[in-house]
């Protein structure tokens, strides 16, 4: 049935109102996002556009880790790609009232990922009293880009997906409270490359004010590995990119097909080790004044949940990096430790996130028991806690304790414990930036 909320016109389902598609900017090829906002009726019943990855041509499935990833998160759906994505979704509970508000930004490792995953569906958050959005935004070489001409433009060059997530937040602090959402009230979460992005956002000044609180899911910490280079670093790589694209000007690959594109970076990523760090985050001078390695040293002064699944990429990386992260910022943390019945992969990197989400039985692979149900709706309730007040205890929940010394153990016999973890903090070898 469709239902209205102001100019928009949504879906009601059993236990919410949902609003698909919804525009929050626009902004060309290598162009930073304005906002936009009209006043005029918007059909809101189906989602927006997911941005242009190279998935659409290359989806790579011959390689078993992007097979098994495919199979858990993506089988059986279709997307509409384009680079006009810049749209965001919003799940509010039916009952009027005014609610905190849970902004939710995809991984994909910053290539790739879309809102419109079937695990990111927001309706069961919503039952727990939140105003759940879910934001698409630009991935990859439409991402992150960097290029001199950008600099004599703008003064700054790269980091189109943070601009994007940035005005995403601001357009949702300026029109949640239409959805019943308090904008004074704000949570972000995030998985894998969602959740490095909002810890990297964390270290910018324009994050003041904007919202109370992170949660970052597979990926917090700011792992090694993974240390953003400065914008002048990766021009080198970009260029050579546009070689093979056969383009000399920035102009020129702005007016490049799609796939072209997205062909000459296939092509260049084939020949390169070093693809996603010239593929992400930049220190750029603008978002980012210094290295990570300063701007770490005092974040946001927010709440922090952050957590990693055991058999994680990376994971004594991971551990490491969190439990640091969250003893320095008094953060809550959680090892989710629950192996998913009839995978070959363990506690994989950002299963954690459906449990989050209580969207199991979206998945049509598995037939999930009672306990791991329990374990998703005690894991929405964390959060949903959390997202209120920035503490996820609550009645006829195991206590949780912040300060990263101990972690949150979510394991198979739903034992929730608080092991040591002083092997982690002391014997981990703190691994070198690529």
């Amino acid at each position: 049935m469709d239902v209205r909320c102001g100019q928009f016109i949504g879906n009601e389902r059993e236990s919410c109102e949902e609003y698909l598609g919804i525009r929050y900017a626009r902004a060309g090829r290598f162009e930073y996002p304005v906002p936009v906002w009209s006043e005029e009726e918007q059909d809101a019943r189906a989602y927006g556009n997911s941005c242009t990855q190279s998935r659409v041509w290359y989806e790579h499935l011959e390689i078993p880790e992007r097979a098994f990833y495919h199979r858990e998160f993506r089988d059986g759906q279709v997307y509409r790609y384009s680079e006009d994505c810049l749209f965001l979704n919003v799940f509010k509970p039916k009952a009027a009232g005014t609610y905190p508000v849970l902004v939710f930004i995809h991984g994909g490792g910053f290539n790739s990922g879309s809102s419109e995953e079937w695990a990111y569906d927001g309706e069961q958050l919503s039952r727990q009293g939140l105003v759940v959005v879910t934001i698409n935004y630009r991935v990859g070489v439409l991402g992150y880009l960097t290029h001199e001409a950008l600099v004599e433009r703008y003064g700054h060059d790269g980091n189109f997906a943070i601009a994007d997530q940035f005005c995403a937040i601001r357009w949702i602090r300026e029109h949640i409270a239409l959805f019943g959402g308090d904008p004074e009230n704000i949570t972000l979460m995030g998985q894998s490359a969602g959740a490095m992005s909002i810890q990297y956002m964390s270290l910018c000044e324009e994050s003041r004010g904007l919202y109370r609180r992170a949660i970052m899911l597979s990926g917090g910490g700011l792992p090694r590995f993974a240390m953003p280079l400065r914008a002048e670093e990766t021009r080198k790589f970009w260029l050579e990119m546009m070689a093979i694209a056969g383009c000399k000007t920035l102009d020129e690959l702005k007016a490049l097909d799609e796939y072209s594109l997205f062909t000459a970076v296939e092509k260049h990523k084939a020949t390169r080790p070093d693809v996603l760090v010239n593929t992400m985050p930049v220190i750029d001078g603008w978002y980012f004044k210094a290295p990570l390695e300063e701007l770490i040293q005092s974040p946001a002064p927010i709440d922090y949940m952050l957590g990693y699944t055991s058999n994680d990429m990376f994971t004594k990386w991971l551990a490491y990096d969190a439990h640091e992260f969250a003893v320095e910022n008094r953060g809550y943390i959680y090892c989710f430790d629950l192996p998913v019945r009839g995978d070959d992969n363990g506690a994989f990197h950002t299963v954690d996130v459906r449990y989050v989400f209580g969207t199991l039985d979206r998945h049509s692979s598995y037939h999930f028991n009672e306990h791991e149900h329990r374990v998703s709706e005690i894991m929405q309730r964390y959060v949903a806690a959390f997202a209120r007040c920035g503490d996820p205890n609550e009645d006829g929940l195991p206590l949780w304790t912040k300060g990263g010394m101990k972690e949150l153990r979510i394991g198979e016999e739903f034992r929730m414990c608080y092991p040591d973890i002083d092997m982690i903090l002391k014997n981990t070898a703190r691994p070198d930036p690529v």
